[in-house]
């Protein structure tokens, strides 16, 4: 209606020019069409489309990869014929399914690996990737073929929840018992005190080799250090063998524990193993003071006494008659105080630099915290006591505590806190702040403070027996409380390494693991240097040398070694900075890592619950043909058809503008044509 008035009241009085009617009225209508159409766009009309897809099933296959696959009788059928039988099932499924194929070990990889190298088995992984990776895809089914053994993750059935597709299962490997003599176990303690002896207890089990014997020996390098014969009495052996080694060498020793293989034997893999002992020169000797007896230094003592590398003494100020400068660390509670400001022993402290925790109660000397050394400074006449609960500071950096314990602090009591206008030194590092009700102050409840000559701690508090009681009820154990004390303890004992060149890595590694060091590297003044070249020389016991450079990543030198084999290494590394050379050195070793030879039992009983809970079926390697058909012929794994619904605005289609312009053009010619504008 509107298109038509306005062309009707544009062309109907016409009278400047003199059109003929026919004319007229083709431009009258060209007009009429142009205004309907821009006025039926303005009311943003929309259109809707319809679009259809379709998504064939994806049938996801994962292989085990590990070494028990192939560590029993009948190896070669699974290193020839399997991979066969394999590539004929899974190119026979092809033709109907996408077919993706994962295998698995010590982790999940992205091909079809079939060597069986890898010595962890985490079949829980495989779950978890499938589940991150094809959420929302048609998954058909899950074929896995393993042979059920996992060392690694949580047990499969757990993982399985939220599948909503069938898992079929390839049981692989022997159930049957095998004659083997396995070196099953072996508890030690990672960590002894030279000349000290150190307990050792040996698992060894047997199957099906009744009336054997065999022998037990334990070496160091060369010399035979414990003897034992063993008499297997029954098809199903199990013995324990407990002995005692005297630590007689500092540093990391290697101990070789040897079991002499018997007849008709499945594999003597397992009959050998390597233990690693860290053997240190002495403990940390601790010293606990206290102006009076108090139930925080029994919550201590619990901690401290569990740990073997601390020798704790505790005394009454009023009963110490000795000398500091044997210890390690002092922890001086509610100490100095007015009636026991123990001067010659602060003199001690700093003259020898002995790091200090003070534990600031009630009866403490305030002036002590404005001693340059603790970082802190209080104003004395400020200074009230609250109830304060800990807070933990997430900027924290000297150490690292877990998280368990970091959600169990939020939850421990409050201590009795002194709380005043503190000062703190920019070389002071807060721990814990003080919460009050549910505002979280600036003051501190444990900061540390290391002014490169000595470290000191300070809890600004009394009550730590409650966080102790706190959380056994809570938890049924001290692990948070041991935790706090223990880290602490640790910081403010291990002495300060003032060198300017410093080697970072673990002791022990596995063989599985890549070899990593980090390094650092200061000038005169103690600020990080990152220009200068970092060499490294690593040698075995054979005397085999391997060379590297670290490199600058993220403005810290770093190295990855690689992988390195079976052995005890020794390390010297190098740097020039301008015309000085530093060194350091050090020593780590690469242990076996044997527990897919420990057990070669197949667990085709796992398999078969894996396979029910999830609405999938049981197959053996012989039956690929069947499980082929089995998943061709279930009416359940379809393809899938979407339809996509979409609203889409005429505005945004181009043929209305051109058609638009096509219109008003052809009226602008008309008119120009009979002499018109």
């Amino acid at each position: 209606m509107l298109g038509t008035a306005y062309a009707g009241v544009l062309y109907y009085k016409e009278t400047r020019n003199d059109f003929p009617p026919e004319v007229k009225w083709v431009m009258a209508a060209i007009r009429a069409v142009a205004v309907t159409v821009i006025s039926f766009l303005i009311l943003n009309p929309m259109i809707k489309s319809t679009t259809r897809s379709s998504e064939k099933p994806v049938i996801i296959f994962a292989q085990d990869n590990s070494l028990s696959i192939a560590s029993g009788g009948d190896s070669v059928l699974f290193r020839q014929q399997y991979p066969e039988r394999l590539n004929a099932m899974l190119e026979r499924i092809s033709a109907s399914f996408d077919v993706e194929k994962f295998s698995f070990g010590e982790q999940v990889y992205n091909d079809l690996k079939l060597d069986f190298t890898d010595r962890l088995t985490d079949i829980s992984e495989v779950m978890r990737n499938i589940k991150d990776s094809y959420s929302g895809r048609n998954v058909g089914a899950l074929i896995v073929a393993t042979d059920g053994i996992y060392n690694k993750g949580i047990n499969p059935l757990y993982s399985t929840d939220g599948l909503n597709f069938p898992v079929y299962a390839i049981a692989l490997g022997d159930t049957n018992s095998r004659p083997d003599l396995i070196l099953f176990k072996v508890n030690f303690n990672r960590i002894a005190y030279l000349n000290n002896e150190f307990p050792v207890e040996i698992f060894v089990k047997a199957d099906k080799l009744g009336g054997f014997r065999s022998q037990l020996e334990v070496l160091k390098k060369d010399s035979s250090l414990f003897k034992r014969m063993i008499n297997i009495t029954s098809g199903n052996f199990f013995e324990k063998i407990s002995f005692h080694i005297k630590a007689t060498e500092p540093g990391l020793q290697r101990y070789s524990l040897r079991l002499r293989g018997v007849d008709n034997e499945i594999t003597q893999a397992n009959n050998n193993l390597d233990i690693f002992i860290d053997v240190v020169e002495d403990r940390q000797k601790i010293l606990i003071l206290s102006q009076a007896p108090h139930p925080d230094i029994s919550a201590l003592m619990q901690t401290l006494t569990t740990n073997k590398n601390y020798i704790v003494d505790e005394y009454l100020v009023d009963e110490f008659d000795k000398s500091v400068s044997g210890y390690n660390l002092l922890i001086l509670h509610c100490l100095p105080s007015a009636a026991n400001p123990i001067g010659k022993i602060l003199e001690m402290i700093d003259r020898e630099h002995i790091p200090a925790l003070y534990i600031i109660g009630r009866q403490s000397d305030y002036s002590i915290m404005n001693k340059p050394k603790t970082g802190i400074s209080v104003r004395n006449e400020q200074v009230i006591f609250n109830e304060a609960t800990p807070e933990y500071n997430n900027d924290f950096t000297l150490f690292n505590l877990s998280k368990s314990t970091r959600h169990e602090l939020s939850g421990f009591p409050p201590l009795v806190s002194p709380f005043g206008n503190s000062i703190l030194q920019p070389s002071v590092n807060v721990l814990l702040y003080q919460k009050i009700g549910e505002v979280v102050t600036g003051e501190p409840q444990l900061a540390f403070n290391d002014d490169q000559d000595s470290k000191s701690g300070v809890i600004f508090g009394t009550g730590l027996w409650k966080w102790r009681l706190a959380n056994f009820m809570k938890k049924e154990n001290h692990n948070a409380f041991d935790e706090v004390v223990n880290k602490t303890i640790q910081y403010l004992s291990v002495k300060l390494d003032k060198s300017l060149f410093r080697i970072y890595s673990k002791n022990n590694f596995t063989e599985n693991e890549n070899i990593e060091f980090t390094a650092e590297v200061y000038n005169a003044n103690y600020e990080p240097v990152f220009g200068p070249t970092v060499s490294i020389e690593i040698t075995d016991s054979q005397k085999k040398r391997y060379s590297f450079s670290f490199i600058n990543r993220d403005s810290a030198y770093y190295l990855d070694a690689g992988k390195l084999p079976v052995d005890q290494y020794t390390y010297s590394a190098r740097v020039e900075v301008g015309n000085k050379i530093y060194n350091d050195s050090g020593e780590f070793t690469v242990s076996p890592l044997n527990i897919e030879k420990i057990s070669t039992i197949a667990d085709h009983n796992l398999l078969y619950n894996l396979a029910m809970k999830t609405g999938g079926k049981l197959f053996y390697p012989d039956q690929m043909i069947e499980l082929t058909d089995e998943i061709t012929g279930s009416d359940q794994i379809r393809t899938i058809s979407y339809t996509n619904k979409r609203f889409s605005e005429i505005l945004n289609l181009p043929v209305l503008l051109v058609f638009l312009l096509l219109l008003i053009g052809s009226e602008w010619f008309i008119r120009k044509r009979f002499g018109s504008y």
